[in-house]
């Protein structure tokens, strides 16, 4: 099992329960590739560095998880083809 920080962006235009449910249907995904939870924070509404599909801010979310690369690749399938994700990173971490 590898360390990974993944962190996302969710759309500002939309309801808190909306940004909530699209952030545990995320988490959804990397539970039942059965990765281990490190971390989990929610970092709120933040400007963006740049305008990203026309919006300025975003509701970011950290997960910090031990999983294997598979369950990591469905990850990035899934937030790929989300509308409400504006942006996502994926970062193997160092032990």
């Amino acid at each position: 099992m590898n360390k990974y920080e993944i962190m996302f962006v969710v759309r500002p235009d939309m309801e808190e329960v909306e940004i909530k449910k699209t952030a545990e249907e995320l988490k959804k995904v990397l539970e039942d590739g059965k990765a281990t939870f490190v971390e989990e924070k929610n970092m709120g509404q933040r400007e963006l560095a740049y305008e990203v599909k026309k919006f300025k801010t975003g509701y970011y979310f950290l997960f910090v998880v031990e999983t294997t690369p598979e369950t990591v690749a469905e990850f990035e399938r899934v937030v790929r083809i989300n509308e409400k994700v504006i942006r996502y990173l994926i970062v193997k971490a160092e032990d």
